[in-house]
């Protein structure tokens, strides 16, 4: 750790660098846990609901950006889910 520093001494020109690379990677894990915990298209845990994207609210966008999205139910999916319950 010591002879990091000393580089960093000596060579001043990387610490702009490192620290802009350094918050690529905070923005990264941040971003990875955050789509992990509120997202509904990840899924951590399959044996738990092999079916999960019957959980799914159908009227909230899934989409990171959703332009103009109208819902309509189909029919014959709502026939189908009826009759399986």
């Amino acid at each position: 750790m010591s002879g990091f520093i000393s580089m960093l001494r000596k060579k001043k020109e990387l610490i702009p660098l490192i620290g802009f690379v350094s918050l690529a990677a905070l923005g990264a894990t941040s971003a990875s846990i955050y789509f992990l915990l509120t997202k509904s298209d990840v899924i951590i845990n399959k044996s738990g609901n092999p079916e999960p994207w019957e959980r799914l609210d159908p009227s909230k966008p899934q989409k990171f950006i959703t332009i103009n999205q109208q819902w309509k139910p189909v029919e014959e999916l709502e026939m189908v889910k009826k009759l399986t319950k």
